[in-house]
């Protein structure tokens, strides 16, 4: 009998294949319909920062009609329309997700700056959700702005979640940072209970009939595996906190590589968007496969077996392998054009 149980944030996960923020958790059906398919839990779409300020600046522009309020400086705002549900609207979300599913469901804060709306964290607990995913986008452009101030900004945002709630709380970031293995521990003396590795940054593009510049979401492809497969291998037992790879997860290999690496739990989105909610169940038994043919009894025998402090050769996660892949590379390229050589008659 293989034995797919995981834990992450404390919670013990009939498998390792979790749905991850998504449009997918937008209606309760779907919800059910990811359960169904075999997800150990799911972490709902993000309620936005921007959200809750929009909603404290109307019910302060209401209680203020009159005064000197300007509508032109609340109109530069996300409009309340824009987002699929407001604060209320993601509570009463959240419990009736609890109600149509019995695995632990993940509440999703969006933000990039530490404030008031950090402690809506708390609500979020008094719905009902099992654990909160804190999703820090927030992409420095100001040159005046040094990396001490950006790393301070995250913690100081961590630190005012955990110290709100009591539930687990999962921190997912950029891989943007000068040291990211001292960023990882930092997060993990700040007290988190897991790290979602990695946000991806989405990059506009140029509209160049309409000469507008276009928010672009392009979904992960596989090459994009390489960089959380990467760091999860390095952070592997150097914290305490659980590891979660997100991004360029699409087939069951890459869930294989992600835990040897030493995650607890792979996210799927991308995948799930492409192939449909019924590919949960592909993955699961390709993982199944997999591992009663290489006689692995468990996920947790596969865990971390190939991460650095495990790695007969440590180096390949640093520089030297970087050094070894420039040079195959540049073997490559020769032996191609003693090839055309060769096949021109030169």
């Amino acid at each position: 009998m293989i034995d797919l149980t995981t834990t992450y944030l404390g919670m013990e996960l009939r498998t390792p294949l979790v749905a991850s923020a998504s449009p997918l958790s937008q209606e309760i059906d779907s919800i059910r319909r990811l359960a169904d398919a075999g997800a150990s839990a799911v972490v709902l779409y993000s309620l936005f920062e921007e959200q809750l300020r929009q909603e404290e600046i109307e019910l302060e522009h209401r209680l203020d009609a009159g005064t000197h309020s300007s509508a032109e400086a609340i109109s530069y705002l996300p409009q309340p329309d824009e987002f699929r549900l407001g604060p209320d609207g993601y509570l009463k979300h959240i419990q009736r997700a609890k109600r149509a599913v019995s695995i632990p469901i993940i509440a999703s804060l969006n933000g990039s700056t530490a404030g008031g709306w950090t402690s809506y964290a708390k609500q979020i607990e008094g719905a009902g959700a099992d654990a909160i995913e804190c999703n820090i986008y927030f992409l420095a452009t100001d040159p005046e702005v040094s990396s001490n101030e950006i790393e301070q900004r995250y913690l100081d945002i961590v630190n005012a979640v955990t110290s709100t709630v009591s539930i687990p709380v999962a921190v997912k970031i950029s891989p943007f940072f000068s040291n990211m293995a001292n960023m990882a521990k930092r997060f993990d003396l700040a007290g988190i209970d897991g790290l979602v590795l990695f946000n991806r940054f989405y990059q506009p593009d140029i509209n160049i009939e309409e000469l507008e510049i276009e928010p672009n979401v392009l979904l992960s492809t596989p090459q994009a595996l390489r960089l959380p497969l990467t760091w999860i291998g390095i952070l592997y037992g150097r914290i305490r906190a659980g590891l979660a790879a997100t991004s360029g997860v699409h087939q069951h290999e890459d869930v294989i590589k992600l835990l040897m690496a030493g995650a607890d739990v792979t996210m799927l989105c991308s995948t799930l968007l492409r192939n449909g909610i019924g590919h949960i169940r592909e993955l699961e038994q390709g993982l199944i496969d997999w591992m009663k043919e290489h006689e692995y009894a468990s996920v947790q025998q596969m865990k971390g077996s190939m991460s650095q402090i495990r790695c007969a050769d440590p180096g390949a996660f640093e520089r030297a392998q970087y050094m070894k892949a420039v040079k195959g590379v540049q073997q490559v390229k020769v032996t191609a054009r003693e090839a055309w050589t060769i096949l021109s008659g030169r």
